[in-house]
Parts: structure tokens; sequence; C-alpha cells
């Protein structure tokens, strides 16, 4: 899934969507299956990664010990939407869609 640009979030076309302030949705919304410092099984859907800070900010971003699949999931308008419940609600449906059987 690549990310689309943003209709409001930039001014030039050609740049890249930053995360919403205060969102946090993607520290929240889908399983991670890898460990995270303080989870080392991971996390189940809908449950805030035990590293998302009270500002909804990753506090491993950037840091080698961030899981592989959260480095992955990148913004996009799509994704994203106006604002954190269509972000979680977007990821949830994703989440379910994309669940083994």
């Amino acid at each position: 899934m690549s990310p689309a640009l943003p209709a409001a979030a930039c001014t030039d076309a050609d740049s890249p969507m930053s995360c919403r302030p205060g969102c946090g949705a993607c520290c929240i919304a889908p399983s991670i299956t890898s460990p995270i410092p303080g989870m080392p099984d991971g996390k189940p859907a809908g449950v805030p990664c035990i590293q998302l800070d009270a500002d909804l900010r990753c506090r491993l971003f950037g840091l080698p010990a961030r899981p592989v699949f959260c480095g992955g999931l990148q913004p996009s308008r799509e994704m994203c939407g106006d604002d954190a419940t269509h972000a979680i609600r977007w990821l949830t449906q994703l989440e379910a869609a994309t669940r083994p059987a």
C-alpha cells in the first residue's frame, strides 16, 4: 500500500504526509506480532502500545528497537483521513481484512 498524497496537509503536492499530532491511531488500532520493548509478545489490535507517550507519539520513533511493522506503516490521506477517528476506523478494517483465518 503506497502512501497517497494529502489533500490539505501539505502545500507542496510532492510532499509526503506527516503524522497528525495527537492521533496515535497507528499505535493503537493494529496488532503487532513482533516484540516491542515492554511488550515482549507484541500487542493485540485496539490496545495502545506501551511505547505511546502522553502526547500520542512513539517513544521508539527513529530507534532500532522500533518494530519493522511500525516503520512500514506510513501516513497517507486514505488511511489518516481528516481525523484520528477515521484513522482508527480504517486501520481496524484493515486489521480485520488481513487477519489470518
